[in-house]
């Protein structure tokens, strides 16, 4: 049997929507299959007011044993470090963060704003938002670069936006199950076996990115061109398993004709949301793109790119509609 406690912080609730619409496996296979006990949860919790105080005080008191203390959203510490814009149960939520974070065996950060600190933390911040243990890129958040929970890892990190639902419980069940030994981490603290490879792996329009052809508009569904040539698409540069772990079992960003924005990276929002930057593809002299997956330099890239295209079949060309 393993405990877990799931709070929210300064956020949407978009990952406790994912969450609850977990499939492989469900939020009731945690609990009848894997002997998961949910102590509380801010949409299933069924303890209120001072039940929820005297609950959490147990939990700190060592009474009540904390395996996997979850979080979602960002912690806030304004105003000036009170962490009084988002008070909980008598508290700032940013206190118990603290406290139980450091009683739990585990920790977990779900969804990007608990991860990095997310759109909230974009400046002028005014609510002081940053992660549990990274405040964008830099380690550190709220937590602290040095941060090691009483099982011996870091915050393990689960970016999203939101994270899909069979990441979290997946990682749950690793953890409840004795087997977080398992869960190699990357520099951002995420379990490779998620952010390895690439959004692009399985995109439905790879062969178009082969040969250089563009999709110039929304809309076009799977029929025609790679979205990453003018409309934004990060998919070849973001480390998430989106179109091998599909959403609802059946679709992704790509395959519904939207580019990926790049949302488990923990530079999200690129360009911290600069007019003139989303669904856009940034570009060199307009031409060449500013990030590319090549590693050999721009004039390189032009040569290779123009001889894809000469070399295009000419179905790549074609506006054709596939299921």
């Amino acid at each position: 049997m393993a405990t877990v406690l799931w709070l929210h912080g300064g956020a949407c609730n978009g990952n406790t929507m994912s969450f609850l619409n977990a499939e492989y496996p469900s939020v009731c296979d945690l609990v009848t299959d894997f002997g998961i006990e949910i102590l509380w949860h801010p949409s299933a919790g069924l303890e209120m007011g001072d039940q929820l105080k005297a609950l959490l005080k147990d939990i700190l008191d060592g009474k009540i044993p904390l395996d996997i203390f979850v979080f979602e959203g960002t912690v806030v510490q304004g105003p000036n470090g009170t962490g009084r814009y988002n008070m909980f149960a008598d508290r700032p939520m940013k206190d118990w963060v603290w406290d139980l974070a450091h009683t739990a065996k585990y920790v977990v950060a779900v969804g990007n704003c608990a991860c990095q600190g997310n759109i909230p933390a974009v400046p002028p911040n005014p609510t002081e938002s940053t992660g549990l243990q990274f405040h964008k890129t830099q380690k550190g958040g709220f937590l602290g670069a040095d941060f090691i929970s009483k099982g011996g890892l870091p915050v393990i990190n689960i970016p999203g936006c939101p994270a899909h639902y069979d990441w979290i419980t997946q990682v749950l069940v690793a953890l409840a199950v004795g087997r977080a030994g398992d869960l190699k981490l990357d520099e951002f603290n995420r379990p490779l076996t998620f952010f390895k490879t690439f959004s692009q792996t399985g995109c439905t329009r790879v062969q178009f990115h082969e040969w250089k052809i563009a999709s110039e508009e929304f809309g076009q569904g799977t029929r025609k061109g790679c979205l990453f040539y003018e409309l934004g698409c990060r998919g070849p540069m973001t480390h998430a398993p989106c179109n091998r772990i599909l959403w609802n079992g059946v679709s992704s960003k790509q395959r519904s004709g939207h580019p990926c924005i790049g949302c488990t990276e923990f530079q999200f929002p690129w360009f911290d949301l600069a007019p003139g930057t989303i669904f856009k593809t940034q570009k060199v002299a307009g031409v060449i793109p500013k990030e590319t997956v090549y590693e050999a330099d721009k004039f390189t890239y032009m040569i290779h790119a123009a001889a894809a295209r000469i070399a295009a079949p000419k179905w790549a060309e074609e506006d054709m509609f596939v299921v």
